[in-house]
């Protein structure tokens, strides 16, 4: 089944989050210190896939322009819309902590090699292994989240089955259409430019910083035309 991958991801995404309720009188230090390392934690993983670019003139341009894009449009206040109106049909009384829950698990989730990576094999070749880790990895961190960012983050495995369902689908046509050299610099120069996303998110969750991660997202559509410009062009920078 194409996208056993993707509802496993999904299932876990939900079952860690109602361990984290469970266990969510764990102490506030306990629960910070954990927060920091697994923002640690996602700046390592987010310089790594940085530096896997071949072309990061790609990466600069997408970034730029998905800046551009996505501050044009307030991504990021649209995802926060929809967490604060998710967060009043619950009634919930913990602040914003159904809509910040939602956001930052929904990009954390979304943004990286895995989920492209995983999504494409899924539809190309019916191998679940690399989503089936993500899964994995997904659902322990939904339960640390789910501790101390609250239910919100419950709701970003709704996103994460769409989008990584849609590329599954998309899958299974697409390496009749496009070039598997194409496919493979855009996988490339999309991991190094959600890399720097996940790095930002990673100084978001330490508390350095507060960058508006969710108007950078759609750098990942101008990779991909980048990437079918660069190719078509033969553009080695």
């Amino acid at each position: 089944m194409v996208l056993s991958g993707t509802l496993i991801n999904g299932v876990l995404i939900i079952i860690g989050t109602l361990l984290g309720r469970v266990f969510h009188r764990i102490p506030q230090k306990m629960k910070d210190t954990v927060m920091y390392g697994i923002g640690l934690a996602v700046v390592v993983l987010g310089l790594q896939m940085g530096f896997k670019s071949q072309q990061f003139l790609i990466v600069i341009l997408s970034l730029v322009a998905g800046a551009v894009i996505g501050e044009w449009i307030d991504l990021d206040a649209k995802l926060n819309a929809l967490g604060n109106w998710l967060e009043k049909k619950l009634g919930a009384k913990e602040g914003n902590t159904i809509s910040q829950g939602f956001v930052t698990a929904t990009l954390i989730f979304l943004i990286g090699a895995m989920a492209i990576i995983g999504a494409l094999d899924s539809g190309i070749r019916n191998d679940h292994d690399v989503l089936y880790t993500k899964a994995i990895i997904d659902g322990f961190t939904a339960t640390i989240l789910a501790t101390t960012l609250g239910i919100g983050v419950i709701f970003s495995a709704v996103p994460v089955v769409l989008y990584q369902g849609a590329i599954a689908l998309f899958a299974t046509q697409i390496d009749k259409v496009v070039p598997k050299v194409l496919m493979d610099s855009f996988i490339l120069e999309m991991t190094a430019t959600g890399g720097v996303m996940i790095f930002a998110i990673g100084l978001n969750l330490i508390g350095i910083t507060k960058i508006r991660v969710a108007n950078l997202l759609p750098g990942i559509l101008v990779t991909a035309l980048l990437s079918w410009i660069f190719y078509y062009f033969d553009i080695q920078l």
